[in-house]
């Protein structure tokens, strides 16, 4: 690989921009958020999250001019008809702890046998905004909903998400190398690491 590359990441969340720091820390890349370049928060109107990936990354590329990572990511609980899903964000109004909390209330009669759920990622990495081979990689991580939040780490539905590999804990008492491990970001962007150095010799730079 060439020396380091600076990349986009569309977002603006703090906790994904922290995670995808920590597993990309070895590539000689630079990821900067999107918070720190003032760029606009693009609308999700997709209908699949890996078109909503496509369309944050066309948009950061854009708006920045450079190379843009970008994600979809979202909750799918099948007792919900797969919601909150493509809304995850958006799930309620206002912060993570609502969005959380308005979960649990929609679940408080579904039995422990019917409270599977599962993360869902979509990443895309784009050289530009007409990049006609956008590297695409996707994770999926396994579990169940809790009856009440458990532990301080992570972000978003961590505190009720006991995913594959967690035993009795939910995904916010992880470490972060645990959840790292585990989690369908940290699927997705192990899958993008191993096409990386393919992509990163076609003219990234």
């Amino acid at each position: 690989m060439k020396a380091t590359l600076t990349l986009c990441l569309a977002s603006s969340n703090v906790g994904k921009l922290n995670e995808y720091q920590r597993m990309l820390a070895d590539l000689p890349i630079k990821l900067v958020g999107a918070a720190a370049l003032g760029l606009p928060t693009p609308a999700e109107e997709a209908a699949t999250f890996v078109e909503n990936a496509l369309a944050k990354a066309r948009a950061a590329c854009t708006a920045s001019g450079l190379p843009s990572l970008a994600e979809d990511a979202g909750l799918c609980v099948p007792a919900l008809g797969m919601q909150p899903g493509l809304h995850s964000a958006r799930f309620a109004a206002g912060s993570d702890e609502n969005r959380v909390h308005h979960l649990l209330e929609r679940m408080q009669d579904v039995p422990d046998g019917q409270r599977h759920a599962f993360f869902y990622c979509a990443v895309v990495l784009m050289r530009n905004a007409q990049d006609p081979m956008p590297c695409l990689a996707q994770g999926r991580w396994l579990g169940h909903i809790l009856e009440s939040p458990r532990g301080r780490g992570g972000f978003g539905y961590d505190p009720v998400f006991c995913g594959q590999g967690c035993g009795q804990r939910s995904a916010a008492e992880l470490s972060a190398a645990e959840k790292d491990r585990l989690s369908h970001r940290g699927r997705a962007i192990r899958q993008l690491r191993r096409l990386m150095p393919h992509v990163m010799r076609q003219d990234l730079a």
